[in-house]
């Protein structure tokens, strides 16, 4: 049982504060709600944009490292479909370090047109680097497209195409920071070595004083239904064929996410999962196969992927993927099956809270979505999943017409192994 208690500053920054003495650190976590999906499309990876420009400097501080090492600390930050996330990591002794960096880059940025540019080198780079010069690296702008029709999942977090980043303006920038990156649109956690009387009078401190922002309502439109397959076919020097079969699935925050979940682990997870035991250790259909999910906060996608093996046809590979659905659609698992994913999820859970920034991150996250005692229910969660459950989400999830399929051809092979694309 993680045990937290909360309050809210006047501007609308949400804190929360979890206190552990087993440690001698503290984490301090600054959830933005802004993500990708935030973006205008002809603007994309902006928000990935600011996750660099959020060390570039700030109003009152020209550099972030040096401080936080001096105090003995670490930082760093992602960002996704759906938020943005800061973490620093540091001895308690030295909260008042942390906070006062924090809150400088939530008051406002040192916004110059010398600090964009170094920045949006950074990120184009990145892009060319990740996306356009590794094998399969644009493999998430293609599912993204083919998948998501109106949603703003429908581009990866990186952004459409580097232009976007480099056309961006300092008056685009500036517009962005104060639409987003303001108090009332933050969740702020510290977790660690620290007493909850301590943390409010210093958050009071170095917080209380920035003026809350005029945070726009989401207006995003919901992806309607899929209701005919998707196909599309990529090329490129990559070393191998792959397949890439996309589905739609729930929300983070919905009642069956927990099974999709499991459902995913059946396939996909760890030697035992039923597609690597079956089509590449028994039957060597396959180099390389996995079935994971987005988790993403609107509904998201469960993603199986694969590599045939040599003189394996693209064809006889996903009829072999397909067969095993059907599988699952129509006969149940076993319990014993079950209850050995419910024991790795529970584990997996178990040993993600003994670490204090997981817990400060997934604080925020579920303080988001919901409310953060969320994160005190997910074991509870997984192990109300039946087996009845996973036969039904297979027979809802697993049909054509929800189906997003990229094929990836060869075009002329390249050396070494295959990097995977970027998750």
């Amino acid at each position: 049982m993680i045990k937290f208690s909360r309050f809210t500053l006047n501007n609308g920054l949400r804190v929360i504060v979890h206190e552990d003495d087993s440690t001698p650190m503290v984490a301090v976590n600054v959830l933005y709600n802004v993500g990708s999906k935030d973006e205008s499309p002809e603007k994309t990876g902006f928000a990935h944009l600011f996750e660099h420009l959020m060390f570039g400097g700030s109003a009152n501080i020209p550099d972030f490292d040096d401080p936080i090492q001096l105090a003995g600390g670490e930082n760093n930050a992602f960002t996704n479909n759906d938020i943005t996330n800061f973490y620093d990591v540091l001895p308690a002794e030295n909260l008042e370090v942390a906070l006062w960096l924090e809150s400088d880059r939530m008051l406002s940025l040192n916004f110059s047109e010398k600090s964009l540019e170094v920045q949006r080198k950074v990120v184009v780079e990145e892009f060319k680097e990740t996306c356009l010069n590794e094998p399969y690296g644009d493999v998430w702008h293609h599912i993204s497209e083919l998948a998501y029709q109106v949603h703003p999942y429908q581009w990866p977090t990186i952004g459409k195409i580097p232009k976007h980043v480099e056309d961006a303006t300092l008056d685009d920038v500036k517009n962005f920071f104060f639409k987003f990156y303001r108090p009332n649109n933050a969740i702020l956690v510290v977790a660690g070595n620290v007493k909850n009387e301590q943390v409010q009078a210093l958050v009071e401190k170095w917080f209380g004083d920035i003026p809350a922002g005029d945070v726009p309502a989401r207006q995003i439109p919901a992806e309607p239904k899929q209701t005919v397959v998707h196909e599309k076919l990529a090329e490129g020097k990559v070393p191998v064929d792959a397949l890439y079969i996309a589905f739609h699935t729930c929300a983070r925050a919905d009642q069956d996410f927990h099974g999709v979940d499991l459902l995913s682990d059946v396939l996909g997870n760890g030697p035992s999962s039923r597609l690597y035991r079956r089509l590449l250790k028994e039957k060597k259909l396959f180099s390389h196969i996995d079935c994971y999910i987005t988790a993403s906060i609107d509904p998201g996608l469960l993603i199986i992927e694969g590599k045939p093996s040599e003189d394996v046809s693209l064809e006889a590979a996903e009829a072999a993927i397909w067969a095993e659905l059907d599988i699952l659609k129509n006969e149940c698992i076993s319990p014993r099956e079950l209850e050995k994913l419910i024991n790795k999820s529970e584990s997996a859970l178990e040993f993600s809270e003994a670490n204090v920034l997981n817990k400060a991150i997934n604080l925020a996250f579920f303080e988001l979505i919901g409310d953060a005692k969320m994160i005190n229910e997910e074991g509870e969660k997984y192990r109300k999943v039946t087996v009845e459950d996973i036969q039904r989400l297979a027979q809802e999830i697993f049909t054509k017409e929800n189906c997003s399929k990229l094929v990836y051809k060869a075009t002329e092979p390249v050396s070494g192994g295959g990097a995977d694309e970027e998750e």
